[in-house]
């Protein structure tokens, strides 16, 4: 698949915009991303009001994007905690654009990384930021990109940009946050408030209710079995009667799940659909 993500020189170069109160991290967001071989030109701005009055301004590569249907930027990438005007909240502008530029966070707390993935960001980079840690922050952006924007009149970025938009999830392990990629999900129980991944290699608590992961995750193929637990569709290779009620199984018998009564009905909808389709 060939991809457009249009700057004005170079039509495989991204145009970014970076958002950062200390010029500090300014400064090292900014020069990491331009050593990034697919970014072509960064926009600084010190705070939130700045960055929305650049996007609003009568910059001339901005300007011909717009009249291109073109976001005015292709990312942006920006802290979270800054005075005024937060990340966050400058964010939900960025998001409610028509179409709307890539989103990637960055902050110096991994707790705040689950309200971030709530805005659609594609990922968030923890301060200090490190040249190999942005260089695939940018990656993701490109992956984004070439999900929403294919084209046949643009030159390849030189990525493979045939697997699908795949959200991911941070994961505190010892001090260190991992990134889990929902495709490697295979289940999740609902622990409290929080909820545990079961991925092909462990499982991993997160602080997110199983509810909202249910939402989140519904057109992924991802399906409500019990007040417990949510299930890759795509992984069931078995609805059964046990003693209990309906189970299903995944894998080769690799877990057996319980399916609530109130469940039963749309999962057999959803089996039967996906049978279909495939």
């Amino acid at each position: 698949m060939l991809v457009t993500v249009s700057v004005q020189h170079d039509t495989r170069k991204l145009l970014v915009l970076a958002v950062d109160d200390e010029l500090p991290g300014l400064d090292q967001l900014r020069h990491c991303l331009e050593a990034n071989p697919y970014v072509g030109r960064v926009i600084p701005a010190v705070d939130a009001s700045e960055a929305l009055r650049l996007l609003g301004s009568e910059d001339e590569e901005i300007r011909l994007r717009k009249q291109r249907g073109l976001p005015p930027v292709d990312a942006v990438f920006a802290d979270l905690n800054m005075p005024g005007l937060s990340g966050m909240e400058m964010s939900r502008v960025f998001a409610s654009l028509n179409p709307a530029p890539v989103l990637v966070f960055v902050t110096g707390h991994a707790e705040e990384a689950v309200n971030a993935f709530d805005l659609g960001a594609v990922d968030y980079v923890l301060k200090p930021c490190r040249q190999e840690r942005l260089d695939k922050a940018v990656g993701r952006v490109l992956d984004k990109l070439s999900a929403v924007v294919p084209t046949r009149a643009a030159a390849p970025v030189g990525r493979d940009v045939t697997q699908p938009d795949d959200e991911v999830i941070p994961v505190e392990l010892a001090g260190n946050t991992k990134l889990i990629p929902r495709s490697s999900v295979r289940w999740v129980e609902a622990q409290g408030d929080y909820a545990r991944l079961f991925t092909t290699d462990g499982s991993h608590l997160v602080r997110i209710p199983l509810a909202q992961l249910e939402e989140r995750w519904e057109k992924a193929g991802f399906v409500r079995i019990h007040r417990s637990f949510l299930v890759s569709l795509s992984l069931i290779t078995e609805l059964r009667m046990g003693q209990g009620g309906y189970q299903v199984v995944i894998g080769n018998e690799e877990k057996v799940l319980p399916v609530s009564r109130r469940h039963t009905r749309e999962l057999k909808d959803r089996l039967v659909g996906s049978s279909r389709s495939g």
